[in-house]
């Protein structure tokens, strides 16, 4: 299966930029590319750090979901296909995590970026099976 990975698109730059800060570990980076009232919803239906599914609007938001669940990890993403369309593009990912104890983890997800008027990224929303993850880290 070839891989469609368009990079001249600028929702699909900015999905790919985002994902290498992180696997790069440069939050600033990484927020940069964020509006300042972006939202993120990783992943989508909430999590521990956002337990009513709302999103964590904003780079405090953002900086203190970086510190929490980025920063102590290594995060890599081997990108199977971008689909970019209007202002946003949908990247088809398997994310590998080595947690601090060691545990590493892959899942699949699909990542939706949409850019606001200056091209930045204003949503993140991740679909991938938080229950499925956490119940592998917490048997490992």
């Amino acid at each position: 299966m070839h891989a469609n990975k368009p990079t001249d698109h600028p929702a699909a730059k900015a999905a790919l930029a985002a994902m290498a800060a992180v696997t790069d570990g440069d939050r600033n980076a990484w927020l940069a590319g964020y509006a300042a009232d972006a939202v993120l919803h990783d992943p989508v239906g909430g999590s521990p750090l956002d337990p009513h599914g709302d999103g964590l609007r904003g780079h405090a938001a953002l900086r203190q979901f970086w510190d929490l669940a980025v920063a102590p990890n290594d995060v890599r993403f081997a990108v199977a296909a971008v689909h970019p369309a209007g202002t946003e593009a949908a990247v088809v990912a398997t994310v590998t995590t080595r947690f601090t104890d060691d545990t590493v983890l892959d899942y699949d997800g699909v990542f939706v970026y949409r850019l606001d008027e200056d091209g930045r990224i204003a949503s993140m929303h991740g679909y991938w099976d938080l229950a499925r993850v956490l119940a592998a880290h917490n048997a490992g």
